[in-house]
């Protein structure tokens, strides 16, 4: 049997209208606790009860469940274009039970570098990250990607992080395990 918790201001609900029916009859104090509401009343204090009650279960439940973008865990590899020049891409996405979601990436081309992921955030199937461009430490590169099946599309772009100017931006494709 499920144990659920009535909310104190349910408690204090249901005081109130067994008062008012209590004046409204002009019934006697002793009948307070075992008041007769109308259906329709005590029908709404039972939605309401179990509906205050439902968000704590959903939330235990879903406390093993998987995260948001979870379904994109795994090597992705590609290749990068723009700002003069191209290569090889690949991202590499982890989350373990109880973290935040990690990575990194490694670059082939001119420059070539590796570098881990500072952030990285899904909403749906469209991610946002964020690394320091390991060739000059005052700037950051920050990817935007739409996930579909086994592939992703996306954008990069090379600011300096103390204003965010950007100095170049492309493209990059990646196939989950697989070069495209």
């Amino acid at each position: 049997m499920r144990n659920i918790r009535v909310h104190p201001c349910l408690s204090v609900a249901f005081y109130v209208a067994c008062a008012v029916m209590r004046v409204r009859d002009n019934a006697p104090m002793s009948t307070m606790m075992t008041c007769r509401l109308p259906r329709m009343l005590l029908s709404a204090l039972v939605v309401v009860a179990l509906s205050a009650a439902e968000p704590r279960a959903a939330g235990q439940a879903g406390a093993g469940q998987a995260g948001a973008g979870d379904q994109y865990v795994g090597v992705w590899s590609g290749s990068w274009d723009g700002g003069g020049g191209g290569g090889g891409f690949e991202l590499t996405l982890q989350h373990e039970k109880d973290k935040p979601m990690t990575g990194r990436v490694a670059v082939t081309g001119e420059p070539e570098y590796t570098a881990t992921l500072a952030s990285v955030a899904f909403d749906g199937a469209k991610m946002t990250a964020k690394y320091d461009f390991t060739p000059e430490p005052a700037a950051e590169v920050v990817l935007t990607a739409t996930f579909s099946g086994d592939t992703a599309t996306g954008e990069w772009s090379l600011r300096e992080k103390a204003s965010g100017n950007e100095f170049a931006s492309g493209g990059w494709k990646v196939k989950r395990g697989g070069k495209q």
